[in-house]
């Protein structure tokens, strides 16, 4: 109840930032508690505290809006392809919720004007995500304010359908590790991804993990990331642009 009403305060003393303009705007709703949706656009880097000393910001609702649009999207999915197999409808559904999409669709919506965040307080890893998480966030917001029903129609209408090309996702080949490999393996080149170091981000406390890439002994192109997984794809799609740059 503190947390809401310091919420509330916040919201009279200082408008509500163009949440309910920007929710009119891009999804056609006008949200009934202001508060959580500033919730949502807070990252921790900018995070309120509330009276009792709780911190605020986007993770929890980041948390509780991954399951919310997972959900949505395997049943959207479900309907849409009929007769296509687990396997189909899972690599799909990665794509659609990956954060390249995600990322994509938050700058699509102008979800990053309205975010709160402190730039020099976020390593550039972390900055990557910073859409996708936030649009996340939204959605476990509007679950929170709306409920499921009224949450499932805004996903399928006014995201999935208004800023995604779901017959273009599905041809899409995102495995840019997976594709430099087999590149590799075909011209008979060695390839090989190192671990160069890994750091503690001194502001957000993330591991941050950094890689480069060796093909027969030489340094290609090197990437950080959250993961080793996300900083090796990074790494080979660099990599695998700069391999068709030069066979040209």
């Amino acid at each position: 109840m503190a947390l809401k009403r310091f919420f509330r305060l916040l919201s009279h003393e200082k408008n509500d930032g163009g949440i309910s303009a920007f929710c009119h705007k891009t999804m056609g709703f006008t949200p009934q508690s202001v508060e959580v949706y500033r919730a949502a656009l807070t990252h921790k880097s900018s995070m309120l505290e509330a009276p009792d000393g709780h911190k605020v910001n986007n993770e929890r609702l980041e948390y509780l809006g991954d399951a919310m649009l997972s959900a949505v999207v395997a049943e959207f999915l479900y309907l849409k392809y009929p007769v296509d197999g687990e396997g189909y409808l899972t690599e799909l559904r990665s794509k659609i919720v990956s954060r390249r999409s995600l990322n994509a669709v938050a700058c699509k919506m102008g979800l990053c004007d309205i975010l709160c965040y402190n730039r020099s307080a976020i390593h550039p890893s972390e900055s990557r995500s910073l859409g996708g998480n936030a649009l996340e966030a939204l959605i476990g917001a509007i679950y929170i304010d709306r409920g499921y029903a009224f949450t499932r129609k805004i996903v399928i209408e006014k995201i999935i359908k208004r800023y995604l090309d779901i017959d273009a996702l599905a041809v899409a080949d995102w495995n840019h590790k997976g594709m430099l490999i087999d590149y590799c393996q075909k011209r008979h080149r060695k390839v090989s991804f190192v671990l160069d170091r890994t750091e503690r981000h001194k502001h957000g406390g993330h591991i941050v993990y950094y890689v480069h890439i060796d093909i027969d002994g030489q340094s290609m192109a090197s990437a950080s990331g959250l993961s080793i997984k996300s900083a090796e794809q990074a790494a080979a799609e660099k990599t695998y642009k700069l391999l068709h740059i030069q066979s040209r």
